[in-house]
């Protein structure tokens, strides 16, 4: 799993593809973990564009809880955007869209974030 980066009016763009499931979680947060390290207060917020993920498992939705927590703890932002169909409603039914910033589109998490 590979995040395509690029930096947008002072946030991080990672864009994703594929599946966060039991065989790419862990390439995820390998992927994701050198963004993480930087996402402190001062620093770039985390936009996640999931426009091109299609299915997220539970051990999916540990890494971004995990990432989450680290930015949190690190006092930076992140933020998820352009969620696909299904992936929304694993969001919806695990209540994740109340734990972490959900945004209907790129711009709009780069806006909020801005």
């Amino acid at each position: 799993m590979q995040l395509r980066a690029q930096l947008i009016d002072g946030i991080q763009l990672l864009s994703t593809q594929g599946r966060i499931d039991q065989a790419g979680a862990e390439p995820f947060s390998a992927a994701l973990s050198p963004y993480l390290a930087d996402c402190q207060a001062g620093q770039p917020a985390i936009v996640l564009d999931f426009a091109g993920v299609e299915y997220i498992s539970s051990i999916g939705l540990r890494a971004l809880m995990l990432a989450h927590k680290q930015a949190t703890a690190q006092q930076g932002r992140i933020a998820i955007a352009a969620l696909t169909p299904l992936v929304a409603e694993v969001f919806a039914i695990s209540h994740f869209d109340q734990v972490l910033k959900v945004y209907p589109t790129v711009a709009d998490a780069i806006e909020a974030l801005r």
